[in-house]
C-alpha cells in the first residue's frame, strides 16, 4: 500500500475470489485419486496443470479440452474426467476471516464487486450455494466474458460494469501479475496474503473501523 493509495477515496471495493475468499487446490482433489506420491507430482506437473486449467478459466470449452488432453495423455481418462466433474472437491472452504470482512464492508454500505478468474460451468455450481455473493453488485466472471486477468481487458470491461473508476476502487487479489495489471490501469490495489493484513489496510482507508 503506497502513500497515495491512503489519501485516495475508495468508492467501491473489487474482490478476487480464489485463495482470497475460498481456499483453492486442485491438488486435494487428485490426492484422492493417487496413491503413489511420485506419479500425484507427475500428474500435477504435466497433466492438470494450472497453466491448462488457466484455458478453461479463459473460456475454452471444458469438453473439448478435456477430450484433447486424454488424446495427449491416454491412460487417464478417468482422472481427467473427475476434474470435470468433481470441481468441487478442489475447494476445501473459505479464506479464514475473509468472508467476515465482506460482510462488515456490506454492513456500513460499501459497494461490493468482484473480478475472478473461474470457469463459467464450475462458477455456476459453486456459486448456487454460496449466497456471500447476494451481497455483491456484479461479480465478472472471466469463463462468462473469455478473457482472463492480468489481461488488461477484463479490468476495462469492470469499470465499466461497475460504474466506478478505477483510480476510486480498491482491487484485492493474491495475484502478483493480477496486482500488477490493475495497478497499470489506475487502479487502487491490495495484494491478499491473509484476511488479517487486509483488515488493516481497509481500516487504514476508513472503510472498516
Amino acid at each position: 500500500m503506497s502513500v497515495v493509495d491512503l489519501f485516495s477515496p475508495v468508492e467501491a471495493v473489487v474482490f478476487d475470489v480464489g485463495r482470497v475468499l475460498v481456499q483453492w487446490d486442485m491438488r486435494r482433489l487428485f490426492a484422492r485419486l493417487i496413491a503413489e506420491p511420485a506419479r500425484l507430482d507427475w500428474f500435477m506437473a504435466n497433466v492438470v496443470t494450472e497453466a491448462w486449467h488457466f484455458e478453461h478459466d479463459a473460456g475454452r470449452d471444458l469438453c473439448e479440452m478435456v477430450a484433447a488432453r486424454k488424446a495427449e495423455f491416454p491412460g487417464h481418462d478417468d482422472l481427467l474426467d473427475a476434474y470435470a466433474t468433481r470441481f468441487g472437491e478442489t475447494i476445501p472452504g473459505n479464506v479464514p476471516g475473509s468472508h467476515e470482512i465482506v460482510r462488515e464492508l456490506a454492513a456500513r454500505s460499501v459497494p461490493l464487486f468482484a473480478i475472478t478468474n473461474f470457469a463459467s460451468v464450475f462458477w455456476r455450481d459453486y456459486r448456487a450455494g454460496e449466497p456471500l455473493f447476494d451481497l455483491f453488485g456484479d461479480i465478472v466472471v472471466s469463463g462468462d466474458e473469455k478473457i482472463a486477468k492480468p489481461d488488461a481487458r477484463i479490468f476495462d470491461l469492470a469499470a465499466r460494469r461497475f460504474g466506478h473508476v478505477p483510480k476510486s476502487m480498491l482491487f484485492i487479489d493474491d495475484s502478483a501479475a493480477n496486482i500488477d495489471g490493475a495497478r497499470a490501469l489506475g487502479w487502487q490495489v491490495h495484494h491478499f496474503r491473509d484476511a488479517s493484513t487486509l483488515r488493516s489496510d481497509l481500516s487504514a482507508r476508513g472503510l472498516l473501523g
